[in-house]
């Protein structure tokens, strides 16, 4: 994620910012220019400060406090870019669906701002009736009129149950299933592994490419399910997955190393923003350096990705270890993991070069 400037004061706004904080201008997100704009009234619409100057109204769900993304004051549509893509919204007239909601909408603006600056191909339902990528953000039931929501993808369909976006009973789930990590940006990104991997893989006739890195997708799903849950991940499944719920089948092995790929572009392009070079007094080979001067989603190579990534990762790490935290990225990357995550590389600059000879 990189960092804006208030185009009237020169401030420093963060990607969520509503409202400058040093000289009150209204700000809006315009995903087009992936640029956060200072605004001024323009009667019923608003005057962006940056140039070339547009006149723009807010997405809808400004209403609700759930977004601050902008919509040009022509456009029929009153949703923004990422919220045309909820099919179904969560009860707001409950303040807690309402506050869950909140944290939700944050986490999947910032799961579009990646896609969007990655070009990836994105269609909702309207321009795909069929398989465009819609999110379902569901309350729980109450208990005696059905189950829990459970989260899941099926066919561009993403549901997401609304309860995780409560902290606590988050990191309970997380104890339970033995993860070292769950978030609700991380739900996100490796549901709409899922929905690429239909999109970038099977559609696009790489089936067999993908089989040989990941392995043979069409052993049965729901078997082996049941196997991880019942007998758990195979001892030595660090030496060739991301993490132990890779295992499980090559479909979630791929939508594992997918959430890995855009946790990785995201988090170097923050260390970017902020000029974060790790160089460790007691490293005398250099290993543990990153120039952290590196634009990720131009970057053609996935080692030069990696070679800024681990530095980073172990100076945070123990950071937060110093700070009595658990660590950010608990994760070891393999020479197989590292592979994969060159196949997602591979996938994403090939969908991104189509995407410019499109116009897109």
């Amino acid at each position: 994620m990189r960092l804006f400037i208030c185009q009237h004061c020169r401030n420093l706004l963060y990607f969520e910012n509503r409202q400058c904080g040093s000289c009150g201008h209204r700000l809006g997100y315009m995903p087009r220019r992936g640029l956060l704009t200072a605004l001024e009234p323009k009667g019923d619409d608003w005057q962006t400060l940056s140039k070339p100057a547009a006149t723009v109204r807010f997405c809808a769900n400004a209403e609700w406090d759930a977004c601050n993304w902008l919509v040009a004051a022509d456009q029929e549509d009153s949703l923004c870019a990422a919220c045309r893509h909820n099919r179904t919204i969560p009860d707001l007239s409950d303040p807690d669906n309402l506050a869950a909601w909140r944290k939700l909408e944050l986490a999947l603006h910032r799961l579009f701002y990646t896609l969007f600056k990655l070009r990836l191909p994105l269609a909702d339902r309207r321009q795909n009736p069929e398989h465009g990528l819609v999110f379902d953000l569901l309350a729980d039931p109450p208990r005696q009129q059905g189950p829990k929501v459970m989260t899941g993808h099926d066919n561009g369909l993403i549901t997401l149950a609304l309860t995780e976006a409560d902290d606590a009973e988050r990191e309970q789930r997380r104890r339970e299933m033995g993860e070292p990590y769950r978030t609700l940006l991380g739900h996100l990104r490796h549901e709409v592994g899922h929905y690429f991997w239909d999109v970038l893989v099977r559609d696009a006739g790489k089936l067999e490419d993908c089989r040989a890195v990941f392995g043979d997708d069409s052993q049965d799903y729901e078997q082996a399910l049941k196997r991880h849950y019942e007998q758990g991940p195979p001892a030595d499944w660090q030496d060739n997955f991301i993490s132990a719920y890779a295992a499980t089948h090559p479909w979630e092995d791929f939508a594992e190393t997918w959430a890995h790929y855009l946790h990785i572009v995201d988090t170097l392009e923050t260390a970017t923003a902020f000029g974060v070079q790790v160089a460790p007094k007691l490293d005398e080979s250099g290993e543990l350096q990153a120039d952290g001067d590196l634009d990720p989603y131009r970057e053609q190579d996935i080692e030069r990705l990696i070679v800024d990534w681990l530095p980073l990762t172990f100076a945070v790490n123990n950071l937060n270890r110093s700070m009595g935290q658990p660590d950010l990225y608990p994760f070891i990357l393999s020479k197989p993991a590292i592979a994969k995550l060159g196949f997602i590389h591979a996938l994403v600059r090939d969908a991104r070069t189509t995407s410019a000879a499109q116009g897109r």
